[in-house]
């Protein structure tokens, strides 16, 4: 019988790190911690700066954003992941895969409201977006869609190449679309260390509530 919880003490110190790190991410957000805002600072206008100069970049940079790593993009990954597992008659695990990305989503929300800090503001704009900056969504979102697709070839026991392909893939995108967000001016750094530390967070403590329950309904050690 497969685990139903894998590399259970990997999960564990991931949930406790990345919790107690965006905890205390969030305090200094909030509290407006000087050094943070000034490495904030110092970092948006590096890369505003060499965005302004290199429109190819920049266009490059939006379609990315826009396109291949939007939230609903991601959100799409997951549905097709659920539909397979529906498919299969998976019917826990497809709907621990959508209260996960679901929950990601009010989370995310949630916390915007809350902290409801400012974007970055520039003189010349290279793109926009509306809500409040932290944590960055596009970030969060991208976290928690590849540690569920993850978190899923690890249950199924999925070919090791294929893991490592989405592993790769994953950690692409999620470093990726964080960047573009600091590129394109539309978020802080912090903004995008919280979104990665949130996601991270989340798919942990899921899994780990996904294997007790599992453990609890077979009658599994722990």
């Amino acid at each position: 019988m497969r685990s139903p919880h894998p590399a259970l003490p990997a999960l564990v110190l991931t949930g406790i790190v990345c919790t107690v790190l965006s905890v205390a991410l969030l305090v200094l957000v909030a509290v407006e911690w000087a050094p943070l805002m000034s490495l904030d600072r110092s970092v948006a206008d590096g890369l505003h700066s060499s965005a302004v100069v290199h429109p190819d970049v920049t266009q490059t940079n939006r379609v990315l954003t826009d396109w291949v790593w939007d939230p609903w993009a991601m959100r799409a990954l997951v549905a097709v992941a659920v539909v397979w597992l529906l498919w299969r008659r998976e019917w826990l695990l497809a709907i621990w895969a959508a209260v996960t990305s679901a929950l990601g989503s009010l989370v995310l929300h949630s916390l915007k409201a809350a902290v409801d800090r400012d974007r970055p503001r520039w003189p010349d704009p290279l793109d926009s977006a509306y809500s409040a900056a932290w944590p960055s969504g596009h970030a969060m979102t991208a976290v928690v869609t590849f540690g569920i697709l993850l978190w899923l070839l690890a249950l199924r026991g999925a070919d090791p190449r294929l893991r490592t392909a989405v592993l790769v893939v994953g950690v692409v995108s999620c470093v990726g679309v964080g960047f573009t967000r600091i590129y394109l001016g539309v978020h802080w750094a912090s903004d995008v260390l919280g979104g990665w530390l949130l996601g991270a967070a989340l798919v942990a403590v899921m899994a780990l509530a996904y294997g007790r329950l599992v453990s609890s309904r077979e009658g599994t050690p722990e």
